[in-house]
């Protein structure tokens, strides 16, 4: 049985060939997917995407990729640069698809309104009877119906009676009052529906690219994050944060990076910051038995001593923004190294 599933069809060939690559380095390593994510900080529902050709992987994976398998960082980010590009490409098309589906559906439920119903007007000498509708019997204006003179001219009884089955002129027979009423009601519920929507579709993108600007432009301090803004997956931000393992809490994988790092010997010391999750830790890489990472944040302190040959990495620490922790690592025979803020 294959290692990998066949890649989704229709998939652009720049990104096909792109994760095949990814396919091939794993392969080479001899990793499971679970190894890959202890080894480069993505979760392994993250690595199953980008293996699977279902998402881009960033380009701080395809870096992290490379150094825990040996290939040449340059050469696989720039197959990555292509792959991004035909990603873009295809994301573009698919929002221009989903467009034009908005505005298909904007222009149905506009013409989704009953046709107004014409008005009488009453019949002059010497003109021609404007349109009527369809039932001839029904007729309000006094038009001549099929084979018989207009409605209200018959010619009287002789008697002066009037004769069976007349009315009096301007009266339609059998029709009723509140028709009329609830074809305008219906038509100006179906207006009125119709102009929602378009509001909808023209106003709320906008909203939500507001929303997403003010965001950017103002730095979001941890207590102000609620926990129905969080992406699904991430369990914690903030204060919440505070302990807690960043893998197990869905902060890490693509939603960290690494904002500052250092060599210590062989080792690697960095230092991770989770913008959603508004917390940061620190991570070893090629640790040794023994070997120990501390991340520092506000007063605050996270410690881990490595067990095994690989890995590491602290709990989270809450900090308001990147560039507020410090990782340091103690490693051999007492070499010490730090990473980020003093």
């Amino acid at each position: 049985m294959p290692r990998w599933k066949a890649l989704p069809e229709g998939l652009d060939p720049q990104i096909r060939e792109f994760t095949g690559q990814l396919r091939r380095l794993v392969d080479r390593a001899g990793l499971s997917v679970a190894a890959l994510a202890d080894r480069t900080g993505y979760s392994k529902t993250s690595w199953e995407r980008y293996l699977g050709g279902r998402l881009l992987a960033p380009k701080g994976a395809v870096i992290a990729l490379a150094e825990v398998t040996g290939a040449q960082p340059h050469h696989l980010t720039t197959m990555w640069e292509l792959a991004e590009r035909a990603w873009s490409r295809a994301e573009s098309r698919h929002d221009l698809t989903m467009e034009a589906v908005r505005v298909s559906q904007a222009r149905a439920a506009l013409g989704e309104r009953p046709a107004p119903a014409r008005v009488a007007t009453a019949t002059y000498p010497g003109r021609s009877p404007g349109p009527v509708r369809e039932e001839p019997e029904r007729d309000v204006r006094g038009e001549p119906s099929r084979g018989g003179p207009p409605v209200g001219e018959r010619e009287p009884a002789r008697d002066g009676a009037a004769p069976p089955g007349a009315r009096p002129p301007g009266r339609p027979s059998g029709a009723s009052p509140s028709r009329g009423r609830r074809r305008a009601t219906l038509f100006l519920a179906g207006v009125t529906g119709a102009l929602l929507v378009l509001a909808a579709i023209v106003f709320v993108p906008r909203l939500l690219d507001r929303d997403d600007t003010n965001q950017h432009a103002v730095p979001r301090s941890s207590a102000s994050v609620r926990a129905a803004e969080l992406p699904e997956g991430v369990r914690c931000a903030g204060a919440d944060c505070a302990g807690e393992d960043p893998e197990a809490m869905g902060c890490s994988g693509e939603l960290a990076r690494t904002t500052d790092r250092a060599a210590v010997g062989t080792r690697l010391i960095e230092v991770r910051y989770s913008e959603v999750c508004g917390a940061a830790w620190a991570r070893i890489t090629r640790a040794g038995p023994g070997d120990t990472v501390t991340a520092r944040a506000g007063g605050r302190t996270q410690r881990v001593t490595v067990a095994d040959t690989g890995d590491a990495y602290t709990r989270m620490l809450p900090v308001a923004g990147p560039g507020r922790t410090r990782a340091c690592a103690e490693v051999g025979a007492g070499t010490r190294g730090c990473a980020g803020a003093d």
